[in-house]
């Protein structure tokens, strides 16, 4: 019976590495302000408040930051979303 539950974790592993994650990445820009840029990561990405502010942190001192990880049919209406909300967001 172990082979059999080994063999089972063996093809569930091998079945999420087969699924390619994209990301959002969202792009500094001198428009958008703090409070805008982290209520609309809350409202779209389902971020925390303090998750939000990290990200827009991050954004604001690097230029960019991945704000959402996940299959790349789940994040295309979530990209959508920000860049309708005036935020410059990329889907890779």
């Amino acid at each position: 019976m172990f082979g059999t539950k080994e063999k089972v974790s063996e093809e569930l592993l091998l079945e999420e590495e087969t699924v390619k994650q994209s990301e959002i990445v969202l792009f500094n820009d001198d428009v958008n302000t703090f409070d805008h840029v982290i209520n609309t990561l809350m409202a779209v990405c389902e971020h925390t408040p303090e998750q939000a502010e990290q990200c827009s942190l991050i954004v604001h001192h690097n230029g960019k930051c991945t704000v959402k990880t996940g299959e790349y049919d789940d994040l295309k209406p979530k990209c959508t979303r920000l860049l309708q909300a005036g935020l410059s967001a990329e889907l890779v």
